[in-house]
């Protein structure tokens, strides 16, 4: 099953906390990833910032909506605890608790309110919270400036292309100095070699590498001749990075020889540009805050 809306999940966090007793916030979360059945898979799904699990999140602001409706309460940090009024509404035995359902409390109308009022023209799809939101907007312009990235290399002289993918690798980490990797990538060019660079910046493995600015899908034979150049120097490791893709046979391939051979198809050099500053320039930044707990803590 699909990891469930915060909305899906309101009735039972609230009937999980239906004893009396205090809960831990992590109690709730793992109670309820087992009563919806969910898989490991699924309860290690990320949002797409990777900095917190889907149904975390989703449980998270289910306690926050019913907090905010007087059902839930916080005895303490990291504690939920079910309120008078919280009982008085399981023992109405609802069929569902969602946002129509908690907007009967007038605490949570005026939650709401403040709300779009600060947020005007911000609205919440059903079931999504406000960091998938934020989260799936960001994802969004990144999938477009990857795309506009990509279309850019694209019409540029080859010259540059061999300068992004220098500047790619040494900010990966790779090739020592700039001057280093510049020096290395495009002097080979023997046996379908493009160039070599260093795996540190101490040079204890040579990395051979081979980029290809090219439009059509790069199949398995350009695969195995790279994999045959790199034999051809005892050679370990390579990287092949091209505009394009990769067909599947030839990312088949790839996994299963010894050679070691990672492929970086057009998609893939983008958001790694992207990740590193390479072609793009910051236009805003925005910081995502949380109320700090500790500093409201009695002493």
């Amino acid at each position: 099953m699909a990891v469930p809306d915060y909305q899906s999940i309101m009735l039972p966090l609230l009937q999980l906390a239906g004893d009396g007793k205090d809960h831990t916030l992590r109690e709730a979360i793992d109670g309820l990833a087992k009563q919806f059945g969910l898989t490991e898979e699924e309860r290690r799904e990320l949002l797409p910032s990777g900095q917190q699990a889907v149904f975390d999140n989703r449980v998270g602001w289910a306690r926050t909506y019913m907090k905010k409706a007087g059902l839930l309460e916080s005895p303490r940090r990291g504690y939920l605890k079910i309120t008078t009024r919280g009982q008085e509404v399981l023992s109405s035995n609802p069929l569902k608790i969602d946002v129509g359902f908690l907007r009967q409390f007038p605490e949570f109308v005026e939650f709401q309110t403040v709300k779009k009022d600060r947020f005007e023209g911000f609205e919440l799809e059903p079931g999504e919270t406000p960091e998938e939101v934020l989260e799936n907007a960001f994802q969004g312009i990144r999938h477009g400036l990857a795309s506009d990235l990509l279309q850019q290399i694209k019409s540029s002289p080859p010259r540059l292309f061999e300068k992004i993918v220098v500047e790619l690798l040494v900010g990966m980490g790779y090739g020592g100095s700039l001057k280093d990797a510049g020096k290395a990538i495009g002097k080979s060019g023997d046996e379908g070699i493009d160039g070599i660079i260093k795996e540190d910046r101490l040079g204890l493995d040579i990395i051979y590498i081979q980029a290809k600015r090219w439009a059509n899908t790069i199949s398995r034979p350009e695969i195995q001749k790279f994999a045959g150049a790199l034999q051809g120097q005892r050679a370990r490791k390579g990287i092949f990075i091209t505009t394009s893709d990769f067909s599947k046979e030839a990312r088949e391939y790839a996994a299963r020889i010894e050679t070691k051979i990672v492929l970086i198809d057009g998609g893939e050099l983008a958001q790694h540009m992207i990740d590193h500053n390479i072609g793009v320039t910051t236009v805003a930044s925005y910081e995502v805050k949380r109320v700090d707990s500790d500093y409201f803590a009695e002493e």
